[in-house]
């Protein structure tokens, strides 16, 4: 994927750029890492046992919105500002995002970071495995940068809400695409989640993320393309992405921005808050 790495247009940048820059005081990285509720592992734990050096972490599980019972809903403006800001993270720096899997929970806050008006964000190709497999510095324990400010400036227009996602289905004015899992797409395979019904939003398409994904990278431009087209999407048209809880659903977009269909915007409850909607649920 180097041609698709380390230029101004480019969603991501390399390990070598990383390495090269690392310790510039216009930089902050950041480790993203976060796992579904039934893998037993804690991204938050393992950034403490070991991450690239200076990074902070942002949990998506703490960064949001508290009010409802979805899980890691969008925070407010206010209440994003000051979380990064704690964290060191203020106008005019430089963001590098990854995640501890190589490319799972890094697009997710590289989305939330552009959602609120941070101009130069980029997601570390290969994230953490490709690191550590160059034999790159680690380090361990917390990291405290000085607090900063951060303005937000919030596109409101990225995210879409259930109506918005409802309405569109209905009018035929977006296409919804899914990124889960094709057996739960189609209600053969229980959700992660205790209590929600499988199954998909009538009338979305389905793309599982893993299939635009190989050893922790995203895979070719025209491998994208493909894969997209077979999924039955129409790229001429305007796309929503979704999945399971509005994290996956943000490798979509990366992929699809790669291709140059950007999204018209990102479900942020996903399925998690349509499956218990009730609203209508299609399977097969």
């Amino acid at each position: 994927m180097s041609e698709t790495v380390d230029t101004p247009a480019s969603p991501f940048v390399s390990t070598e750029w990383l390495a090269a820059n690392l310790g510039a005081p216009d930089l902050v990285v950041v480790d993203a890492s976060w796992h579904m509720p039934n893998s037993g592992r804690s991204g938050a734990k393992e950034y403490l046992e070991r991450h690239i050096p200076g990074a902070v972490h942002f949990d998506i599980d703490t960064i949001a919105d508290h009010s409802t019972p979805l899980p890691h809903m969008l925070p407010d403006a206010h209440a994003f500002a000051v979380a990064v800001g704690a964290l060191g993270i203020g106008d005019g720096l430089r963001i590098v995002v990854y995640d501890s899997v190589g490319l799972f929970s890094a697009p997710r806050v590289w989305w939330t970071f552009r959602a609120f008006g941070a101009r130069d964000v980029k997601i570390l190709d290969g994230g953490l495995p490709k690191w550590l497999a160059e034999e790159r510095p680690v380090e361990d324990g917390p990291v405290r940068r000085l607090p900063a400010t951060f303005n937000p400036r919030f596109d409101h227009s990225l995210v879409a809400d259930i109506e918005r996602v409802d309405q569109a289905l209905k009018s035929g004015s977006a296409q919804v695409l899914d990124a889960r899992q094709d057996t739960r797409f189609r209600g053969e395979a229980p959700e992660p989640r205790e209590g929600l019904p499988s199954g998909h939003m009538p009338g979305s398409f389905n793309l599982p993320h893993g299939r635009l994904v190989k050893d922790g990278r995203l895979v070719s431009p025209e491998e994208i393309r493909t894969v997209v087209e077979a999924s039955g999407l129409d790229l001429s048209r305007p796309v929503i992405t979704s999945c399971g809880s509005g994290v996956s659903a943000a490798i979509l977009w990366v992929a699809l921005e790669l291709i140059g269909k950007t999204p018209l915007a990102l479900y942020d409850g996903s399925w998690t808050e349509w499956g218990a909607s009730g609203k209508e649920i299609a399977v097969g």
